[in-house]
Formats: C-alpha cells, structure tokens, sequence
C-alpha cells in the first residue's frame, strides 16, 4: 500500500521552495514537510511566506537545517519519498547524504519551471534520481534526447506545472480564442482570479474561469529574471521601454515583480539589478515584492523575457508578451515561445498589445491534459518496488579527486555555512581547475559543436554561457 507516504522536500533557493512546495501540494492523501537547508542561497524568512503562498505548507511543516542535520533528522522521520530541490550541485550534494542512509527513501527531483533547452549540467547533476520530474510533453523528449545523446538516462515523469494548475488545457484555450482579437494576437484587457492551490483544482477550475473573465485588471505587469537579459546595456534598454510604457499611460501602473528584497538571495546570481537601474522613476512605475499570484490579480497583462510567470499568467487568462527585443535563442532561454503567437516587441508593450497563445502550441508546452500528468502514479510505483527490494539505489560515485573533490562540492554549495578547513583549501586548489575544465567544454562548442546556437535542437551540450555561480 502507498497510502499516507512521508513525503519530505528538501529546498534552499525561492524558487525551488515554491515549485516543490506547490508540486507536492498538489498531491492528496500524504504527509509532506519541507527542509530548508542552510546555504548562501536559502530563503529568508519573508521569501518562505511568499513562496508558501496558496500551498499546503504552513508554519509547522517547515524546519530549517545545517547539511550536517539532514541526515539525522531523516533517520528520524523515515520518509518514504524525498524530493530534491534545488540547483544541480545542491542535488548531488543532498544525494550523498541519502546514500549514507539504512532506510533508503525514493529520490525524486525536477526542475522549478520552464526547461527548455534541456541542459547538460541540469541532467548531469540529477542522474541518480529515481525519477525527474519535467512538465511538458517537449521538455521529456528534450530531456530523454539528451540523455540518449550524453548515454546518461535518466527516468523522466510527466508533472502539470503547478503554477499552470489554475486552468485546464481546454480551460485556456477557450479563453484564448474568446480574447483574441487582429491579425497578431492583440486582446482587449482582461482580468485575473486567484485560486488556492491546495486542493480539489480540477473540479475548481470552472468557478476559476468565471471569476477571471468577470475580473479586470489595469496593471502592465513585468516579471524581472536575474539572467537574461545578461548585459547592463540590454538591461538599461529594457528599463526604457519600461519607463515608455508607463509614459504612455500615466493613469496605469507598470509594475516591476522582483523576486528578491536587496539583500536577500535568490536561486539565480543577479548582476545591474532593476532596482538600482530604476533608482529614479515615475510614481505609476513601481516594484513589488508580493506573491506572483497576487501580482497577476490587478494584471491587464505580463510582460517578460522567458519567465515561468507567462505560463502562470495564461493559467489565468491573463495575456502575455514575450519580449523578443533582445532576439529569440537559446541563451535568452526564449525559443520556447516560437509557435506560440506570444513574441512581441517593445512597441507592442508600450501599446499593451498582449496575446494569447495557439492552441497548437498549447498542449506540447505545460497545459496537456490533467490526466496525462503521471509522476505521482510513478513515485507510487517505485516506492512498491524499493520496498519490495526491486529498486536498486543510484548512488553518487565519488568520482576523480576524492575526499579533496567532496570538500570542493560541498564548500562551493554550503559558502561560509562550510567552516572546515578541508573545504576551504579545496574551494582554493579546485576553483581553478573547474573554471579550466570549463573554459575548455565552452572553446569545443566554439569550435563547432556549440549546441547553445542550434536552434534546431532542445537541448545543449555546452556548459551554460550565463555567469551564473553557485557559490556568492
């Protein structure tokens, strides 16, 4: 039987606490709780709150540990499943503290939102996962092609985005093609509706989709990523159409939706920050730090690069712009929006000629159809085997470098929560050799094999052209 199965998430960045905390919320019938590890990365204490927004976590389902209590407090509490959370090397360093363990539980990890291009590093660091979960039915052929490519395969399940939850698949298509209106997509403004995630979404989704279409909302909202656009310039052209669009309409806010307070962290490194670029701006241009759901309440429409938040938005009915200024191609992590009519320029955010997406495009990228999201049966059907001895652990092999390699892993992950002195002299012989090894993999894709410029393909090869550090 797998019914009531401890479920345990273990999280340290924002967005990893969100996506985990409402993937698991979406499951009935189970006891979860989340750690929160201490790394430079983990969320503070007003990041949690609004990262916990709308899900089945509260205050009591939430400890915060050191990395040398993890082990302990497992042993403790025998989950039958852990959910790994966070960036690569955070996985694997989680992955060896399951792999010291007498009761072995399922390990399953997945990515926070949209994964394409499937990339190399983000299925390297995963691979002895029991299961990896992905949402979309072009993110697991992305992601097995990857693998078959690499000869590293590693088992993939099919999970509704949880922020896509608010609507179905039928749900957004029908207010799609009741909103669009021209040639290139243009709507007239509609509303949003909040919905709670924790419980029943299916048989709330029609109330959803009628307060939504009464509901109207007037703010331009912009959901601001740390890594793309990359270059101050860029950022300082994309703060121009900002503050064009609110010139246009001075009577209509344009809000900026920042995932961080100065201060605190977030999974992703942050250089030119919007808030210091928008230091000086005009009263109906401003920032908010509130829940994303909360932010697309009051929205007219979204405006972004690649953020998840589009999808959250056309869950809602909310339309969207994709904003192809910068180009359209894999390192803006954008070519996910080709085919989906939701590419615009900085024109059409100045005018708020925001688009709902083709339908075609719909099903193959987050809204397939609620009962082709198999991850849970799946995690059920492992936890079966691995207590029936079926299900052999994947450990985490320790690889070129031993003890001087681990005490690298674990000082790059943990920062200044790492106070040993192995890991400190680790951290300093090692930091050079991986920036070579690098250097290396990046000057082969120079030399022909750049897969980060084949937009033929979903996947890369290549380590990430993003100067985007685990360590701070």
């Amino acid at each position: 039987m797998t019914d009531g199965l401890r479920v345990v998430a273990i999280a340290d960045a924002d967005s990893f606490v969100k996506w985990s905390a409402s993937l698991l919320s979406g499951v009935e019938g189970i006891s979860r709780h989340m750690l929160l590890v201490r790394s430079p990365l983990t969320v503070s204490r007003e990041q949690e709150h609004m990262a916990l927004a709308g899900t089945s976590f509260g205050d009591g389902s939430v400890t915060r540990v050191a990395l040398d209590e993890v082990a302990g407090w497992l042993q403790g509490h025998l989950p039958d499943v852990v959910v790994l959370a966070g960036r690569a090397p955070f996985v694997r360093l989680i992955a060896r503290v399951i792999d010291t363990l007498k009761h072995r539980p399922v390990v399953v990890s997945g990515l926070p939102g949209m994964s394409i291009p499937a990339q190399r590093g983000a299925l390297e660091g995963r691979r002895e996962s029991d299961l990896l979960v992905l949402h979309s039915h072009r993110e697991i052929r992305a992601f097995e092609a990857l693998g078959d490519r690499i000869g590293m395969p590693v088992p993939t399940a099919l999970a509704t985005l949880p922020y896509a939850r608010t609507a179905s698949s039928a749900d957004a298509l029908t207010r799609s093609r009741a909103g669009a209106v021209g040639t290139a997509g243009a709507v007239d403004a509609v509303g949003a509706g909040d919905a709670s995630r924790g419980a029943s979404h299916d048989a709330s989704r029609g109330a959803v989709a009628v307060a939504e279409r009464e509901r109207r909302g007037t703010d331009l909202v912009f959901a601001a990523q740390a890594l793309v656009p990359a270059e101050r310039h860029e950022r300082e052209e994309l703060v121009g159409i900002l503050r064009r669009a609110a010139a246009a309409r001075p009577n209509r806010r344009v809000v900026v939706k920042l995932r961080s307070r100065p201060g605190e962290a977030e999974t992703h490194l942050e250089r030119d920050a919007y808030a210091e670029l928008l230091a000086n701006r005009p009263a109906n241009l401003v920032f908010s730090y509130e829940p994303m759901a909360l932010a697309l309440s009051r929205a007219e429409g979204l405006v972004t690069v690649s953020s998840t938040a589009a999808i959250e938005a056309i869950a809602r009915g909310i339309p969207v712009i994709a904003l192809d200024t910068f180009g359209v191609e894999k390192p803006l992590l954008n070519t996910v929006f080709v085919g989906s009519g939701l590419l615009g320029s900085a024109d059409d955010v100045v005018a708020r000629r925001f688009r709902h997406p083709e339908s075609d495009w719909m099903h193959d990228n987050y809204f397939h159809a609620s009962a082709e999201s198999d991850w849970w049966s799946r995690v059920q059907e492992l936890v079966a085997l691995r207590r029936g001895g079926a299900l052999p652990a994947k450990l985490v092999p320790s690889g070129r470098g031993g003890a001087l390699r681990a005490a690298w892993h674990r000082k790059s992950v943990l920062g200044s929560e790492d106070r040993s002195f192995t890991g400190s002299v680790a951290l300093g012989v090692g930091a050079p050799l991986v920036q070579g090894i690098l250097g290396m993999r990046r000057a082969r894709g120079r030399a022909g094999d750049d897969t980060w410029s084949d937009q033929t393909l979903d996947y890369t090869l290549e380590p990430t052209p993003h100067k985007d550090p685990v360590r701070r």
